[in-house]
């Protein structure tokens, strides 16, 4: 499978401009890519401005990763904001050309940015099968949380959209090898650059990671890019059977 990773600098709160930077950036990604992946809240940035951003579930946000899904023949996934009965999700969604999708509602949701305040946590893991590979999904500051995403032998691909900040870099890149390293799994995490509107600093960093926690496709920093890797399932599973780490895991209960 091949996985390609859009790291763009985006317009703060103005989604049709967004919209049209993240089109011409996946005109640039390879031709046959199966998955393509999109930061937190791609088209909005990192924002608490609810009441004027969120959408319906199936809006102009859905509409445009469906068509852009089925014109590149690819999976299409990233966050945005999404208010369905009365809740206001930071929502992961998941597009395929034949028009199927899965979604996944934030769970940790960042308090130091107020984002409790304004979002409604989710409650649920989404593990879902895309031509073949066994995925899972996570937004940004789940990434912090290694229980949540542990991996019970149930998933090979974990994705992170993200909007991570530049001051916490080195924390990103150790906790995302560690996730493929613990998970034996591959990890594939966007990120953005630039400044938002908080002023916040973003320097990108998107990458595709290894099980045995190898970059093997990163994107330069503070530069608007698109970076393409290969996953292999014959591999993950010959590395599996030869150090079966997943067999000796301890076992647990998830309580939401």
């Amino acid at each position: 499978m091949k996985i390609s990773i859009i790291q763009p600098d985006i317009i703060w709160e103005d989604k049709f401009q967004n919209f049209n930077k993240l089109e011409h950036l996946i005109s640039l990604s390879e031709k046959n890519s199966d998955i393509v992946i999109l930061h937190e809240m791609f088209s909005t940035g990192f924002t608490m401005n609810t009441e004027d951003l969120s959408e319906s579930p199936h809006s102009d946000t859905f509409d445009w990763m469906v068509n852009m899904s089925e014109k590149g023949n690819f999976g299409l996934c990233g966050s945005y904001i999404v208010k369905e009965k009365n809740h206001t999700f930071n929502r992961w969604i998941f597009v395929t050309p034949e028009k199927k999708s899965w979604h996944y509602n934030k769970r940790h949701l960042f308090t130091m940015g107020h984002e409790q305040q304004f979002y409604t946590a989710g409650s649920r893991q989404l593990i879902f099968k895309f031509r073949g590979v066994r995925i899972m999904s996570a937004v940004c500051y789940d990434l912090r949380f290694p229980v949540w995403s542990r991996n019970r032998n149930n998933y090979d691909l974990l994705i992170n959209s993200a909007n991570w900040p530049e001051s916490k870099r080195d924390i990103w890149i150790t906790l995302l090898k560690a996730r493929a390293i613990e998970n034996q799994c591959y990890v594939a995490a966007s990120n953005r650059i630039g400044t938002d509107g908080e002023h916040i600093k973003y320097c990108g960093d998107s990458m595709i990671i290894n099980p045995r926690g190898k970059i093997v496709a990163d994107a330069k920093i503070n530069e608007e890019s698109v970076i393409s890797g290969d996953i292999s399932m014959i591999e993950l599973s010959d590395f599996r059977k030869k150090f079966p780490v997943l067999r000796d895991a301890d076992k647990f209960t998830i309580r939401t």
